[in-house]
């Protein structure tokens, strides 16, 4: 994975030529390192300000081009705000609205870690770095002609600080979170085309290279094992249907693991029901929840988490061959439990019956959380701010509430219950995978607590967050990577050993 970004941090010394990044509070305050790089150019900075109606708040920028008083040729003043409100997560974003007002022309940037009261920590300049390289991301290796206006951004970045072995320290694992970010947004933003089941397969194998055990079942191993659910759906394409377990032993021997869960849907025509024509190809983007498993995997292999983790990708396409399964098929999941298909598009739900059975069964996991892009509803319901979380666990999703707060990364409790089960009773078989227009996002969800058997487990609904989400000041990507920073930061949290 290449980076056109490059962050490194340095002392605090008199700033270079090029860019010179400095941050404020709503006072229009600045620390000692600061105002000493500054010198005469403070005044260009209060002119400035006035003119622009800048007032420090947090997030807001002002760019000042040829500042007069210092060798930079921009000067860029981002807020930060009231320092009492300052949270952990804003660091993040303040890298972020930094990236966004960088540009081609700047090659080499350098920016002071300094609030009002003095050194950013070191936790605080690594916020920075991160939310630096994740604004900076972009896909666009398939445009043949790139403007440099429009291409990625490609800057030596400096980040002065008062401690650089801590701040590097505190990047360290922070850079590999950003990575399995970004290799979550890569894989959802790939065409269809390009990323198929044993291609994506094949991508997740490259794990291996950090000490993550893989293993890939085919159709052949799906079949002896009775993962009627799964190939099902995927028997209507040319392309074969893969389950790929990753496992890193990180944690003691024996500890059990930790366990998450991918919907990998390739690509989802809705199969014999299939969809309007409208809008279907962001449907590459049905896999967001195999492309959160992966990243967030390499993410703690990378680290070291102290940890054994699981990680489950169910990896099928959803097409209308002839010999697709049809509304009014049952099939027989690997559970036992027979399942009526009532509508071949609500296909997610078949793929994750299957392989959280299996992850179950087989590894027995502290819990499970599975993340799937599984229903249009949930986004009628909470929009695109919130995944929605269905969990029969209270601690865990009180966990995964807290962690989706610190991290932006949001969640919102949806209920479940013996009411809702009922919806999805069938007439033929032990239950139907769809047919019932109200509550569409928790009957999915009670549908796949029939294959979680009594682990703790949790359902992250994240059809509005993985894909097509509104842009942040930490991503412009359609493929956001939600997911890999909350679990990444739960696991880190709740359930690593300590040091």
């Amino acid at each position: 994975m290449s980076d056109a970004v490059k962050v490194g941090f340095v002392p605090f010394s008199a700033a270079s030529r090029g860019v010179l990044v400095v941050f404020c509070d709503d006072a229009l305050k600045f620390g000692t390192a600061t105002r000493k790089a500054l010198g005469a150019a403070a005044n260009t900075v209060k002119r400035a300000a006035a003119a622009n109606q800048f007032k420090g708040k947090s997030g807001s920028a002002l760019d000042i081009p040829a500042p007069e008083g210092i060798k930079a040729d921009r000067l860029i003043v981002v807020g930060t705000g009231k320092p009492a409100d300052i949270k952990a997560k804003d660091f993040l974003k303040f890298g972020g609205v930094t990236a966004g007002k960088l540009n081609a022309a700047s090659a080499t940037v350098t920016i002071i870690a300094e609030l009002p009261d003095g050194a950013m920590h070191a936790d605080a300049a690594a916020g920075i770095a991160s939310g630096i390289r994740l604004r900076a991301y972009k896909f666009d290796r398939y445009k043949t002609k790139k403007k440099d206006e429009n291409g990625a951004l490609r800057a030596d970045i400096s980040i002065a600080v008062g401690d650089v072995a801590e701040a590097r320290k505190a990047f360290a694992p922070a850079s590999h979170v950003v990575d399995g970010v970004i290799i979550a947004r890569e894989l959802v933003n790939e065409p269809p085309n390009v990323l198929y089941p044993v291609e994506f397969a094949r991508r997740a194998s490259q794990l291996k290279k950090l000490g993550v055990d893989i293993e890939v079942l085919d159709v052949k191993a799906m079949t002896k094992l009775g993962m009627g659910a799964l190939l099902g759906v995927a028997q209507g394409s040319t392309q074969p249907g893969r389950v790929v377990i990753m496992r890193w032993n990180g944690g003691k021997k024996g500890d059990q693991p930790v366990a998450f869960v991918g919907k990998g849907v390739c690509f989802d025509t809705g199969g014999i029901s299939i969809k309007g024509a409208a809008g279907m190809e962001d449907m590459k983007g049905d896999m967001g929840g195999a492309a959160c498993v992966v990243g967030l995997m390499h993410a703690l292999a990378a680290r070291k988490a102290r940890v054994n983790a699981v990680g489950a990708i169910g990896l099928v396409e959803n097409m209308p061959d002839g010999n697709a399964q049809r509304p009014g098929d049952i099939v027989t999941s690997m559970s036992g439990q027979t399942i009526e298909i009532i509508n071949t598009d609500a296909e997610g739900r078949l793929v994750l019956a299957d392989v959280l059975w299996y992850v179950a069964k087989k590894f027995k996991p502290k819990f499970m959380i599975d993340l799937a892009t599984l229903t249009g509803a949930i986004m009628v319901a909470l929009g695109t701010q919130h995944a929605g979380l269905f969990s029969n666990n209270d601690e865990l999703a009180e966990r995964l509430t807290k962690i989706g707060l610190d991290t932006d990364e949001r969640v919102w409790r949806m209920p479940l219950g013996p009411d809702y089960d009922k919806m999805i009773d069938s007439q033929f078989a032990d239950v139907k995978n769809a047919g019932v227009r109200n509550g569409g996002s928790i009957t999915a969800a009670q549908f796949l607590q029939r294959f979680v058997d009594d682990t703790p487990w949790a359902h992250l609904d994240i059809a509005g967050t993985a894909m097509g989400a509104p842009k942040t000041e930490i991503n412009h990507s359609w493929g956001s990577g939600y997911g890999v920073r909350l679990l990444d930061q739960l696991v880190t949290e709740y359930y690593e050993a300590k040091k």
